[in-house]
């Protein structure tokens, strides 16, 4: 406190001359609407630019959140268009009813192989989230794979690059399906199989996820048709299908479970034993 007095008696001429040049300062500026409206435009200028690199420095720091929130609004959004409900009048659907038909879980990859023969993915997600075997992966763009193994906070998930993995597959057109497999090459392709050679297949051609299991719904996108031929049997194209997704720069996944899955595997096992 001592220090304090001792620098005001020490600089009173400069502080009150500062005071002074302030006070006079302020009566100009409040006289003359010019100097107002000049001076309020300035403080705006230096406040505006503070305001807009705190809010630059805000987003930054809070991106994460951001991100999670964007994944949970996409897979709500995703969740409403795999379950909705249309009414017995088929031009009317009420978008705030939906079946029980799919549950939609958001997760992160952790780990991903692209170049491998076989290659998986890891997710951030597992058995306490939910998560179990057979259960299909996809991202914003498209299909990725289906769940091999789930421990209890992560899951294994089989890529769609892995010569093991089977998907059935379809033309969007029209409802000509085959065998989505990989042979391995390039990350950007996979081949889709056994479509009838009287299918009207032409390059450009949407191919989507069939519905003809209980792991994947009819509808998710897969690519577009970049060539195809007859195989040696002659009967059945082979189509090479360039992917939607970039298998080698994914992120944020959705974990899709079929809640009516059981009872179809159950339909589908007792017909096969018959």
């Amino acid at each position: 406190m001592q220090q304090i007095i001792n620098f005001i008696i020490r600089f009173k001429n400069f502080l009150l001359l500062l005071l002074l040049f302030c006070i006079s300062l302020a009566l100009t500026i409040l006289s003359h609407s010019y100097h107002t409206s000049k001076f309020i435009n300035s403080a705006n200028i230096v406040t505006g630019g503070l305001y807009e690199s705190f809010h630059h420095i805000h987003k930054y720091v809070d991106l994460n959140t951001q991100n999670d929130m964007l994944a949970e609004e996409n897979r709500k959004l995703r969740l409403k268009l795999l379950n909705p409900v249309v009414f017995s009048d088929s031009t009317y659907i009420d978008t705030a009813s939906y079946a029980d038909n799919y549950r939609i879980y958001n997760a992160n990859i952790i780990k991903n192989s692209y170049s491998l023969t076989n290659n998986i993915l890891t997710l951030n997600k597992g058995a306490v989230d939910g998560i179990k075997q057979d259960l299909g992966v996809i991202s914003s763009n498209g299909l990725v794979g289906i769940i091999d193994k789930s421990g209890k906070h992560y899951s294994r998930v089989l890529s769609i690059l892995n010569t093991s993995t089977r998907i059935s597959a379809q033309l969007k057109k029209t409802n000509h399906f085959g065998t989505l497999i990989w042979k391995g090459g390039s990350p950007e392709y996979i081949k889709l199989i056994d479509i009838p050679k009287i299918a009207p297949v032409q390059p450009g051609d949407t191919i989507i996820t069939s519905g003809r299991s209980s792991i994947f719904p009819k509808g998710v996108p897969i690519g577009v048709v970049n060539d195809f031929e007859l195989d040696q049997s002659e009967n059945y194209f082979e189509v090479n299908i360039k992917l939607f997704n970039d298998m080698t720069n994914l992120e944020h996944v959705y974990i899709i479970e079929n809640l009516h899955s059981k009872e179809i595997n159950n339909l589908t096992n007792g017909t096969s034993d018959e």
